[in-house]
């Protein structure tokens, strides 16, 4: 029998153990990879889900947002218990590695690997049960923490810790890496809310681990199995003083509750088993361990009552970060629910990116650094009376440049600023790229001011290098990223002395070198150094009993590779300098372009979370419809590809880019605004180049001329098109789904009515515009352009046709940028004369007007270049122009009639991406009494020319099914359904048989007279 110490520890039989003492690596066996292959392949037959090894599906898993890469074995995606079991026995006889994978959102390689990826995000990705009286939710793998707790409001719960890619982020990746965030001064980590984890062992043997006493511990560790041995192990290495003592002199400070730190033996030997009070629970090992002990299938969760519902943000603006950080000291003496910090880096990045320059608005001036404290009370007035106290009490000591209260929506903006650093931060034109390398030390609030003065001395003397901050000030943790460039010798040299530096500085402060992201493979390799050699060899055995063979997960946290090995680039590696039709001088060339994408997953949000990016994504929720997978197989292709005359001649970018519908989403939702739409169409020109251009792409491409001819006999063109015999025919030859309807020509055009009309008696009184009469909207939605023209009249612009056929937008959907040039050089060419600020461009249709500004200036060089940039300002959409002139007022709402009316709005796509709906709910509003709510739905599915071919249709209704089809068919009929984009419009019909408005037609409705 064991002795069991004075203490009260637990007395277990004693049995022979494996040999765990001796040091240990992942051994592969010399299988011929012929007879691997068709292992694989056997195995990928008897799963019920899928296993892939294609060389595309391997190259977007051999990446996560980290700068690590390596080419997985193969992928599998299994749907039930049975496949995990499946897949550990055939790692088990082959001795490779399982790699789980949630999201991918690592920082430091935890999911990169040359084993098998077992994705789950994709299928086990269900809530099983909640419980609110007993306040605990279990919940698979693959549950996205934010849809959980959408889940879970309405019983006034939530699940507290969260992180800044909460929107994507999967429960069993943040158990994996014992995640948290902002609010983790008042929620703790994941660790402190897991309360079971069901899964397997190593062995294949299912097992749960959850809290249990003394004499449930001593009942498993005398079982003959696996499970046993590991409860037996763990007592015997944890039950010397010796050792609980080195854990406690060696590992980082217990104040610092922020701490990944290898494996956490220093919670574990806390419990009452060995003398501490808290109970016995694996749950507190296996939360942080990265998916290297165990095979997690369901989670049970500790679940909080919703924070208090009022909240507001002071914003304390201060010269340095230095000041800052000495200010949250102050503010972490009240009851605050987060202290973040945002450094001068991060807001400069933030003006780079579309989406952050509107959140910007609420920073005052120009500060160094910007400490977000968030209080919470019952009413507004207690947010207030707290503000006060912490603003006062910080004022007394460092004055600060402005503390601004933010309250109401202006929160959401804030926070949106704060989670976009990772990304933002990244959004670096060039090679030199700020690196996640010292990403999340962690040290306590106390000493946290020196440290950073320690590091910036470090950074600035001896290597000379800017370095990006943002941090969870409240919790002792801080971002930093030098700015590296991982191309050179010189830079992945670098890479690893400022990690070899900063984990000595980490030492000297017993801080952690992971706060929150985790050892990985990056700072796995100085654990023995933060811990000490007794302490690492004390998890190498813990590895050892979990994982005997050292298939999970291999070459994370234990025993890992150099940190600067399998990196994305290596050291002098080329990069592509492509002749391309666009210009891509501002990323420095395509390729670049492609390798501003962080590997972030922003991409990866769903329907629930919102935003436009990426529809495809969101209907199939496969990695390889992600943005992120379109920028990752570019990068690789061009990084590797053999065929250096024509290295987009490329069936993989193929395969991956044919679901992108060139929404725009990236262009302004992806921090780093990797503008996958446009490298679509450089990539397409370059195929047909090499491959010829499609029959149906040349007629797509076409489409003004081919509109032009349907109007000259509309009779026959809509009867060849939609008659009972011709129809299937005619979409057969044209590559249509059969059961997609088509646009009907109208009988008279918009240029020819507007010829024929009468201006309206008002026109002219405020000065002129110029109309673009677009290609899709003349011939077969006239009624539009006629209502957008007679409101204009009315209110008092004389309304005159510009003299242009079309925008070039089609031709650019189908990647034929050569003709798009030459009609962008026309157009410019005459609208340069014409149009100013005094007689701007106007056009019903956002996906036409908006060419003239997004892609003109990419399409021509030179003079022709500054002509597009300069015509392009004073291209309006519409509603740009309505809502620009009652700002000026000179329209007035006295004008429109007073009826009460309730409008849905969905937004198109590129107006969304490159102008906002701000401008279109303002002009909906003109009429006093209209209310207008917005559609929560990304993109409606069709993207053009998109949802009408029959390969794409099904996806395109699937994308509509989101949110936009239910949505519309559920509001009442009194209500107006309204959208900007006539594919959209078309979409809304064929999906649920309901008629859809463009603003201008319900606008010129609501005139009085």
């Amino acid at each position: 029998m064991l002795e069991a110490p004075s203490h009260g520890q637990v007395k277990i039989p004693f049995k022979s153990l494996p040999s765990y003492r001796k040091r240990f690596y992942l051994k592969l066996k010399k299988v011929p990879k012929s007879d691997l292959q068709q292992k694989l392949d056997r195995l990928g037959q008897t799963l019920t889900g899928e296993l892939l090894n294609d060389s595309t599906t391997r190259r977007l898993y051999s990446t996560d947002a980290s700068v690590y890469q390596e080419l997985p074995l193969a992928v599998a995606f299994p749907e039930s218990e049975s496949d995990i079991q499946q897949l550990i026995q055939f790692a088990s006889e082959n001795q490779v590695g399982l790699i789980p994978r949630t999201a991918g959102t690592s920082l430091a390689g935890q999911v990169v690997g040359n084993g098998i990826v077992v994705d789950v995000s994709r299928t086990l990705n269900r809530i099983l049960e909640i419980s609110p009286g007993e306040k605990w939710v279990r919940v698979q793998p693959g549950v996205i923490r934010d849809e959980l707790n959408m889940q879970l409001a309405e019983f006034g719960l939530m699940f507290g810790p969260e992180t800044s890619t909460a929107n994507r982020a999967m429960i069993g990746g943040m158990v994996g890496n014992n995640s948290c965030g902002s609010n983790s001064i008042v929620y703790q980590t994941t660790r402190e809310s897991t309360l079971e984890l069901k899964g397997y062992l190593s062995d294949g043997s299912s097992v749960v681990f959850s809290e249990i006493n003394e004499p449930q511990f001593v009942s498993k560790s005398e079982q003959a199995t696996l499970e046993g041995s590991i409860y037996h192990g763990i007592h015997e290495l944890l039950s010397s003083t010796e050792t609980r003592q080195e854990i406690k002199d060696q590992f980082p400070k217990p104040d610092i509750h922020r701490r990944n730190t290898g494996y956490a033996v220093d919670q574990l030997m806390d419990c009452n088993l060995f003398g501490g009070q808290a109970p016995f629970n694996f749950c507190r090992l296996i939360a942080g361990s990265e998916g290297t002990l165990f095979f997690i299938t369901e989670i049970k969760l500790k679940l909080e009552p919703l924070p208090p519902p009022k909240s507001g943000l002071v914003l304390a603006h201060f010269s340095s970060i230095d000041e800052a950080l000495q200010a949250n000291i102050i503010a972490m003496r009240h009851k605050v629910f987060a202290s973040e910090l945002i450094d001068q880096l991060v807001l400069e990045g933030a003006a780079r990116n579309s989406t952050q320059r509107e959140n910007l608005k609420i920073v005052q001036g120009n500060p160094g650094a910007i400490l977000v404290i968030e209080v919470r009370g019952e009413t507004d007035e207690q947010v207030a009376a707290q503000a006060d106290l912490i603003r006062n009490e910080i004022q007394a000591t460092r004055p600060g440049l402005g503390f601004p209260l933010v309250t109401g929506q202006d929160i959401s903006k804030v926070w949106s600023l704060r989670k976009a650093g990772l990304g933002v931060v990244a959004n670096v034109v060039g090679d030199e790229k700020p690196v996640a390398v010292i990403e999340d030390t962690a040290v306590t609030i106390e000493d946290l001011p020196a440290y950073i003065t320690d590091v910036e001395k470090l950074l600035r003397e001896k290597y000379r290098r800017e370095c990006v901050y943002y941090a969870h000030a409240g919790s002792g943790e801080i971002h930093l990223r030098p700015v590296l460039n991982l191309k050179t010798a010189d830079g992945i040299q670098e890479f690893r002395d400022i990690a070899t530096d900063i984990a000595e500085l980490v030492k000297k402060y017993r801080g952690s070198l992971s706060g929150e992201h985790g050892d990985g493979r990056l700072r796995g390799e100085f654990l023995e150094q933060m811990v000490g050699s007794k302490n690492y060899e004390l998890m190498r055995q813990i590895k050892q009993l979990f994982d005997p063979q050292n298939i999970f997960n291999p070459g994370k946290i234990i025993d890992t590779p150099a940190m600067n090995e399998s990196l994305r680039f290596t050291a002098g590696q080329s990069t592509s300098e492509l002749e391309t039709v666009f210009d891509f001088g501002e990323t420095q060339g395509l390729q670049r372009a492609a390798e501003m994408c962080s590997g972030s997953g922003d991409c990866r949000k769903t329907e629930l979370t919102g935003g436009t990016m990426c529809p495809s994504y969101m209907a199939t929720r496969n990695e390889a419809d992600s943005t992120r997978a379109r920028a990752n197989i570019v990068r690789h292709v061009l990084t590797d590809s053999e065929n250096a005359d024509r290295p987009l001649d490329n069936e993989a970018i193929k395969s991956v880019m044919d679901l992108c519908l060139s929404c725009k989403g990236c262009k302004s939702e992806c921090p780093s605004n990797v503008d996958i739409a446009k490298i679509k169409a450089e990539f397409m020109q370059a195929y047909h180049d090499a491959n010829g251009t499609p029959r149906r792409s040349r007629m797509i491409a076409d489409i003004a001329n081919l509109n032009k001819k349907g109007t000259r006999l509309p009779w026959l063109a809509n009867a060849i098109a939609n008659g009972i015999l011709t129809r299937k025919f005619f979409r057969s030859f044209m590559g249509f789904h059969p059961k997609r309807s088509l646009p009907q020509f109208a009988k008279v055009n918009l240029r020819n009515w507007f010829s024929g009309h009468q201006a309206h008696p008002n026109a002219g009184q405020h000065g002129r515009v110029k109309f673009f009469c677009d290609e899709f909207t003349s011939y077969t939605e006239p009624k539009v352009g006629i209502a957008a023209i007679e409101l204009l009249e009315q209110l008092g612009w004389q309304v005159e046709l510009a003299d242009l056929i079309e925008s070039g937008r089609a031709a650019i959907s189908k990647g034929l940028l050569r003709n798009a040039k030459s009609i962008a050089e026309e157009n410019v060419s005459r609208l340069a004369e014409c149009v100013s600020e005094q007689v701007p461009l106007i056009s019903v249709e956002p996906s036409a007007i908006l060419t003239f500004r997004d892609e003109y200036p990419d399409l021509l060089r030179g003079d022709g270049q500054q002509k597009a940039k300069q015509v392009g300002q004073y291209c309006l959409t519409f509603e740009e122009f309505l809502s620009q002139q009652l700002a000026l007022g000179k329209i007035s709402n006295d004008l429109f009639h007073e009826t009460s009316k309730t409008i849905r709005l969905h937004g198109h796509c590129h107006q969304k991406a490159l102008v906002g709906l701000a401008p279109t709910v303002k002009a909906l509003q003109l009429p006093k009494n209209y209310t207008v709510r917005l559609i929560p739905s990304g993109c409606c599915g069709m993207a053009g020319s998109f949802g009408f071919e029959k390969e794409h249709y099904d996806l395109s209704m699937q994308i509509g099914e989101l949110v936009l089809f239910p949505t519309v068919r559920n509001e009442p009929k009194e209500n107006l359904i309204c959208a900007p984009g006539t594919s959209c419009r078309h979409q809304i019909l064929d999906g649920t048989g309901r008629e859809s408005l463009h603003p201008a037609q319900i606008l010129r409705d609501a005139l009085k007279n």
